[in-house]
């Protein structure tokens, strides 16, 4: 089907056509890293291109109000776009960013956590600092997940990650944002590969100075451990407390971290095997004014808050993607510690649950300062320091 330029047009068609191809320029990018045209009011969504560019697509799904489309070529080129350092880029789904300069990519972020806060958690005017750059935007990332799957085409098993578009996987030979001993790891992993499709493999560069079970969280990025930790700092620093629970503390990095800036610490976390590193951590640093607690954080958060006076104590979050189940957000809004910081890699959640907390004046959000763990990908670190209202 012949490109039509649409530029401008009102309702020539009002809604496209699978298949047909199309010139747009592209306003905006939304969180996840597509771009956003307007094909006279008809929104579509492109992968791989970037603000202010014009750009031939070919619609691939129609939605009600909606489309997506895939990028066919750049006609006009922003001059922020780069030559992207990952010969698998765009087909691997891991990266949504490479093809974006990384001082615009740090732009980006910052606009987006700006966007999600006020859009999903109604936190218009929210003071959000400028984005902490990595030192290394490339080769960063301690651990990774690869999956295998039979190649029927190939005759051969791939061994990498899903592609952008669908569930496949992409036979990987090298992750470009992955720590050369990570990618070692992936090296060895080929050489000697699953004996079937269907299973994932955990490559993992194991943190110095920190005891950390294979399967427990870490942070992913070591480059940027003392930027997050400084900003968690900061936060504690501003409000005075001197009691701190430490809940989702996974093996006691920021209460460890955090120890010397406070009178006694509590650290909550349900993988027994990370609360016995955690303990072993604390051991081996000379922390004796906290300990570790197992269990689930929204469970023993009540009877933590009842041995502590709330107008001295400060609550660290640091939850899983998806966020904090809503008995801990309750239970915070009826203990009322004076500070909650809240560390998230997802803004969307992360600006959800600061809704449910601010509502009422129960808190007043203070700041967010943004942390880039996550460089050439959609992702970006949070930490958002929160204060009891008046």
């Amino acid at each position: 089907m012949r490109a039509a330029d649409t530029e401008g047009l009102d309702s020539v068609r009002p809604v496209p056509a699978a298949g047909q191809v199309l010139t747009i320029r592209i306003g905006d990018l939304a969180f996840g890293g597509e771009g956003v045209g307007r094909w006279g009011e008809f929104v579509l969504f492109v992968p791989g291109v970037l603000p202010g560019e014009r750009a031939e697509v070919q619609v691939v799904e129609v939605r009600q109000r909606f489309a997506r489309a895939r990028l066919v070529r750049i006609e006009e080129a922003s001059p922020e776009r780069v030559v992207p350092a990952c010969p698998y880029y765009g087909a691997c789904g891991g990266c949504q960013y490479q093809h974006m300069a990384y001082p615009a990519q740090l732009r980006l972020k910052r606009k987006q956590v700006l966007d999600l806060l006020e859009r999903v958690g109604g936190l218009a005017g929210a003071i959000v600092e400028e984005v902490a750059p990595c030192s290394m935007p490339y080769g960063y990332r301690n651990r990774i997940l690869v999956r295998s799957q039979w190649d029927r085409y190939r005759q051969a098993l791939n061994l990498g990650f899903l592609r952008a578009e669908s569930r496949l996987v992409v036979d990987v030979e090298e992750c470009r944002i992955a720590s050369p001993e990570v990618n070692a790891q992936l090296r060895r992993a080929r050489a000697h590969p699953p004996p079937k499709g269907g299973l994932k493999v955990l490559l993992r560069e194991a943190p110095e100075g920190w005891e950390s079970p294979h399967d427990s969280f870490f942070q992913n990025n070591f480059f940027m451990l003392e930027p997050l930790v400084e900003a968690v700092r900061a936060g504690l620093r501003r409000s005075g407390a001197r009691h701190l629970i430490d809940a989702y503390c996974g093996v006691g990095f920021f209460s460890l971290e955090l120890a010397g800036e406070v009178d006694r610490f509590v650290g909550v976390e349900y993988d027994r095997r990370a609360v016995e590193a955690a303990r072993r951590n604390a051991a081996r640093r000379g922390r004796l004014n906290g300990e570790y607690r197992e269990g689930r954080a929204e469970e023993l958060l009540p009877s933590l808050l009842e041995g502590m006076a709330a107008e001295q104590t400060a609550v660290l979050l640091d939850p899983p993607r998806a966020g904090c189940r809503p008995e801990m957000i309750e239970g915070l809004r009826r203990a009322g510690p004076a500070q909650v910081i809240y560390v998230s890699c997802h803004p969307a959640t992360l600006a959800r649950d600061l809704r449910r907390l601010v509502a009422d004046g129960v808190y007043r959000l203070d700041r967010v300062a943004p942390i880039d763990m996550f460089p050439q990908t959609q992702h970006i670190e949070c930490v958002a320091d929160l204060r009891r209202g008046t």
